[in-house]
C-alpha cells in the first residue's frame, strides 16, 4: 500500500509568499518556485534535494513546520527536487562496518545515536547494511552537518549513499509520527 504524503513549499520565511503543494515525487521543482524559505510537512516523510533529479545536499523532513531553511539544517534556500520516503517501518536495524564491502568490525544498531563515536570506536563508516527501516546518517554528532538518507539495502561503499567521505557522527531512524 502506497502512503499519501503532502508537503507545502513557501518562497518566503514563516510560510509567506508564493507556495506549492506537492503530494508525489518531483524531480524538478524550479518551475513551481524560485527559492524555498519555509516548509510545512503535513503528512509523510520526505527527502529534499538541493539540485534537480535528486542530486546535491539532502534534507530529511518529518511531519512538522519549518519556518526558515535553517530549521531543516539547510545551507541555502535552494530546493530543486523532492521525494517521499516509503521505506519507513516499525522495526529498525542497521549494521555498520569499518571497511568497504562489509569488512572489518561490525556493529548493529536499532536506536538513534546522537554521538556515534561514543559507541562506535571508529570515526568512519565505510559500508553498511540497512536491514529494517530507513535511516539518516549525519556528518557530525548531535544530528548536524550533511544528511544522507539510507533506505533498506546494502551499501558497499560510502559513495553509494552519496557521501564525499566516510565520516558519520550520528544516526537517526526515520519514523512515522
Amino acid at each position: 500500500m502506497d502512503r499519501i504524503g503532502k508537503i507545502v513549499f513557501y518562497e518566503d520565511k514563516n510560510f509567506q509568499g508564493r507556495f506549492f503543494e506537492c503530494s508525489s515525487d518531483c524531480p524538478e521543482l524550479s518551475s513551481h518556485f524560485s527559492r524555498c524559505n519555509s516548509i510545512r510537512v503535513e503528512s509523510g516523510n520526505w527527502v529534499l534535494y538541493e539540485r534537480p533529479n535528486y542530486l546535491g545536499s539532502q534534507y530529511v523532513l518529518t511531519r512538522g513546520e519549518y519556518p526558515d531553511y535553517q530549521r531543516w539544517m539547510g545551507y541555502n534556500d535552494s530546493i530543486r527536487s523532492c521525494r517521499m520516503i516509503r521505506n519507513t517501518s516499525a522495526l529498525f536495524r542497521i549494521r555498520l562496518y569499518e571497511r568497504p564491502d562489509f569488512g572489518g568490525q561490525m556493529m548493529e544498531f536499532n536506536e538513534d545515536h546522537p554521538n556515534l563515536p561514543e559507541r562506535w570506536r571508529h570515526h568512519e563508516v565505510h559500508s553498511c547494511n540497512v536491514m529494517d527501516g530507513a535511516w539518516v546518517f549525519y556528518e557530525h554528532p548531535n544530528f548536524r552537518g550533511h544528511q544522507y538518507l539510507l533506505e533498506r539495502g546494502e551499501y558497499r561503499r560510502y559513495t553509494e549513499w552519496n557521501a564525499m567521505h566516510p565520516n558519520v557522527g550520528s544516526i537517526r531512524r526515520v519514523q512515522d509520527f
